[in-house]
């Protein structure tokens, strides 16, 4: 199967919630919401994405809010299968969001370059593959975008997982 992003943005209800019982990780992150641009599933895409928001193929810089947009935020919660759930607070989200309105498009594509992906084992294995910017990364990142925008806009936490 491999390792999958997801998330869901959280009111302050459901923040509180899972801060007071941290188990409800599975089940927020699984449960549809009302508006389906407050979840968000990156599939297999994270990583490549994450080197595109970032430029950075390996560590992470946690007071980066690009960093924090896939790979940051507080631990919560047991293990989901790479490591425990991540929440990001909603001033954390309204930071990611403005740092990724601030990156030029054209700058994010232009780090794409399937020879260094593959070289510095970026997840998945793919990049030796037709149309993976366009086909496979682009709507991704598209959703990304569009999901932050809307979490900050209506001043929502995030709670992230890869699983």
């Amino acid at each position: 199967m491999g390792m999958i992003y997801a998330a869901r943005a959280l009111s302050s209800v459901e923040l509180r919630e899972l801060r007071a019982d941290p188990s409800l990780v599975h089940r927020l992150i699984a449960e549809q919401t009302a508006d389906p641009r407050m979840s968000l599933d990156l599939d297999k895409a994270w990583h490549g994405i994450h080197v595109l928001l970032t430029g950075n193929h390996g560590e992470v810089d946690s007071d980066d809010p690009l960093d924090l947009a896939i790979l940051g935020g507080t631990p919560i919660g047991e293990d989901v299968g790479f490591g425990p759930a991540t929440l990001l607070t909603p001033g954390q989200v309204k930071a990611v969001a403005a740092a990724l309105r601030e990156v030029p498009r054209q700058t994010m594509l232009a780090r794409y370059d399937p020879e260094a992906f593959t070289a510095a084992q970026v997840y998945p294995a793919i990049w030796d593959e037709e149309d993976v910017l366009d086909g496979y990364l682009v709507p991704y990142l598209e959703d990304l975008l569009a999901f932050y925008r809307q979490a900050a806009v209506r001043g929502h936490a995030v709670l992230q997982m890869l699983a």
